[in-house]
């Protein structure tokens, strides 16, 4: 209810305020809420490939290359800021 989780139906009934933030983006409800199946399967297959040495986006959807530039991006960053 705090953390104004998703699967809590009545916690969005609560009063917002932010519960997560990092650098520029911060959010109202609890982070894991938005955490599926696929989005944890495209960061193993992300971090799989990149350990690999494996690129074959031609072979991939849209989505799936559209997660892996988002995750590199972020990777970037990190590394970049020295987290």
């Amino acid at each position: 209810m705090k953390r104004r989780c998703g699967w809590v139906p009545k916690a969005q009934e609560t009063a917002s305020r932010i519960v997560w933030a990092n650098k520029n983006v911060a959010i109202d409800t609890c982070p894991t809420s938005y955490v599926t199946a696929q989005s944890l399967a495209w960061i193993e297959e992300f971090f799989v490939r990149r350990k690999l040495g494996q690129k074959m986006t031609d072979t991939m959807g849209s989505k799936d290359v559209e997660a892996f530039v988002i995750l590199q991006e972020q990777l970037g960053e990190q590394v970049a800021s020295g987290e």
